[in-house]
């Protein structure tokens, strides 16, 4: 049994259970029942208020409680070091090694055990300078991995620096208040690659999130490692210990879409994002996320991004009653550099194919109910952006050579998705 809490207080018990599979096998379901005296305020989800009733899940976890599990190299990494004590590994299994350490406010324990997120201390001056001597991935995977609640098939892990300050929240007066000593949980997000397969992924990431800063997007604090191997971001879920709870509510669309992650790439840009995010925004700011919504979409349709999927959005909060805003932008990479053939994570209009500019104007006007004029500053903004940033990308690929061949390819694309889908 692994117990469940929210906001650093017990909400819950997940457990096992028996049940049937709709082929008529049997499977290891779940079931998550809230204790008797949890109020509504510890709710795990937006999508699972307090209730009598338990939550029932066959075959697996409920969509907010396998958000987090990693995937990949990282999930591998676990299994391999965890499945011989427990015979077996399933979800159920992950979620309780790396449990303990997780983006938002859910954690886990074992059943008699109190909550413990602790990670051991790294500094991120040493990732970003380069100094493990290109052995960075083994040994950040080796040392973080049983800790690293974080989804995604790109490798990456939760790490804690000493010297860390609280930035969820960059224009506030207090934004350079410095976490208590106390704290132990994670700080940051270390996003690395395999050479062999994503060769200079993290170095793309960085100029699709300069990308994302030129639009005007909300994003979290990043860097890039002096050798291009890693991507350093400031957790954008933390607060400040000073405002009571550390961690703030963050819940991926699978989630909202009641989706599994298997069924990541299952949905359309219409209804399982600008709709469903609607559906739970609970904000007076809901329009200006909603054209920062779809300045994502369309900036991720222009970088040729097809890796956009449900989990790659999210929502953010601070109370699960409350008010819930657009989470700061993640994951955006030009993913046809490695896949020429790549499409849209999920359809618009119908389809995945990129859309044209035509497209994405008529998605704007009727999903953010923008006026063209609107919508035309929008994609044109997203494309002087783009154009602004090649430069800088140019600069990086002269003094960086093993990166030229990548800036190369990302410019074409770049240049195919600013013509077709923001000029077209």
């Amino acid at each position: 049994m692994i117990k469940v809490w929210s906001d650093g207080r017990a909400a819950g018990t997940l457990d096992r259970m028996p049940s049937r599979a709709r082929n008529g096998s049997q499977e290891r379901g779940t079931v998550f029942a809230y204790l008797p005296d949890a109020s509504q305020e510890r709710a795990i989800s937006v999508t699972m208020p307090v209730r009598l009733q338990s939550w029932d899940t066959a075959g697996g976890l409920a969509p907010i409680l396998e958000m987090n599990l990693p995937e990949g190299a990282l999930r591998e990494r676990v299994r391999l070091a965890f499945a011989k004590a427990t015979g077996s590994f399933d979800d159920f299994d992950l979620l309780s090694v790396v449990g303990r350490s997780q983006m938002g406010r859910v954690r886990y324990s074992g059943a008699d055990d109190q909550l413990d997120d602790g990670v051991p201390f790294q500094s991120v001056d040493e990732i970003l300078a380069g100094r493990r001597d290109g052995d960075l991935f083994r040994y950040l995977m080796d040392r973080f991995a049983a800790g690293s609640g974080i989804s995604g098939v790109q490798p990456k892990v939760l790490i804690r620096d000493d010297q860390a300050f609280a930035l969820s929240n960059p224009g506030s007066a207090n934004a350079k208040q410095r976490l208590s000593l106390s704290y132990r949980g994670a700080t940051h997000i270390v996003k690395l690659w395999n050479p062999d397969e994503f060769p200079q992924l993290a170095a793309n990431e960085f100029f699709c999130l300069e990308v994302a800063r030129r639009c005007g997007l909300h994003l979290p604090v990043y860097r890039l490692a002096e050798d291009g191997l890693a991507l350093v971001i400031d957790r954008f879920d933390l607060r400040l210990e000073g405002e009571g709870r550390i961690y703030r509510g963050l819940e991926d669309f699978c989630v909202l879409n009641a989706r599994r992650t298997d069924e990541k790439y299952r949905g359309s840009y219409e209804t399982s994002i600008m709709n469903r995010f609607q559906q739970f925004s609970n904000s007076p700011h809901v329009f200006e996320d909603l054209e920062n919504l779809f300045t994502l979409v369309a900036l991720n349709c222009a970088l040729r991004n097809g890796d956009a999927h449900l989990k790659n959005f999210a929502i953010l909060y601070d109370d699960v009653l409350g008010e819930a805003r657009l989470s700061p932008v993640y994951d955006v990479v030009t993913t046809t550099v490695y896949l020429p053939q790549d499409r849209m994570a999920l359809t618009m209009d119908g389809s995945t194919h990129w859309p044209h500019a035509k497209t994405l104007r008529a998605f704007g006007e009727k999903r953010m109910m923008g006026s063209p004029a609107q919508i035309r500053q929008i994609l044109e903004r997203i494309a002087d952006a783009i154009a602004a940033t090649a430069i800088e990308l140019q600069s990086y690929a002269r003094e960086h050579p093993a990166f030229a061949p990548v800036a190369e390819r990302m410019l074409k694309e770049w240049e195919a998705g600013r013509r077709q889908s923001l000029l077209g």
